[in-house]
């Protein structure tokens, strides 16, 4: 598996256990004035920098121009994602934050580079929610600003997530058909089925079958 971490980043002690806790920084990226401005305003000792698998000129240039300033002083890592398959980068952006030491602050930014691909970014960072400390993004009115968006989850129960794995990993037509495989009882089993059509993580209208959203709940 690619590494997205280098192990001598410089760092801050953790209270009381000696532990070195290093800030990341995780950002979408076309422009690259927002994540420059992020990053002065954290001091992250680690910046990932979400880019095309085929990235544009301006991309390019952008992440050159990043390399070359904040690359002086701070470790940066660019990461390979799908373009417009919003739960293929969810997917990716899950993964990189599951390969940070567990000890590390994570921020994200989602100001730059293409909708897909902070929306992306935004789901996985609900996905793990627990990992990340903020989400942050800067208005294009004003650059200088700072907007905190709240840091969702999706707060699913276990019958709920044993549904989402069972539909994740078989073909139901029917939650009859469900019913017969899943160890949960019919009167849990429909309330958890309304529950979570009404979350939009799941629909009935053609069989059981994950939304996008219920694919990202899975991650």
């Amino acid at each position: 598996m690619e590494s997205y971490i280098k192990e001598s980043s410089s760092t801050q002690p953790n209270k009381g256990v000696g532990i070195m806790v290093k800030k990341v920084l995780i950002a979408t990226l076309y422009n690259p004035d927002p994540v420059i401005l992020a990053s002065t305003k954290l001091g992250p000792d680690r910046l990932i920098l979400l880019i095309d698998k085929k990235p544009t000129p301006e991309q390019e240039e952008s992440l050159k121009i990043i390399q070359n300033s904040l690359g002086k002083v701070i470790e940066v890592k660019s990461v390979k994602t799908d373009v417009y398959d919003i739960v293929e980068v969810a997917r990716k952006c899950v993964e990189i934050i599951d390969m940070q030491p567990k000890d590390d602050a994570l921020y994200v930014n989602i100001t730059s580079g293409r909708k897909t691909k902070a929306i992306g970014l935004l789901f996985a960072a609900y996905a793990r929610h627990d990992r990340v400390k903020k989400i942050a993004y800067n208005p294009e009115e004003d650059k200088s600003s700072v907007v905190y968006l709240p840091k969702l989850s999706f707060k699913l129960t276990d019958s709920q997530k044993k549904i989402l794995e069972y539909l994740d990993e078989g073909e139901y037509n029917s939650i009859s058909d469900l019913s017969k495989k899943i160890d949960l009882s019919n009167a849990m089993l429909y309330r958890a089925i309304d529950e979570l059509k009404d979350m939009d993580l799941i629909t009935t209208e053609e069989g059981l079958k994950l939304t996008d959203a219920g694919k990202i709940a899975r991650l």
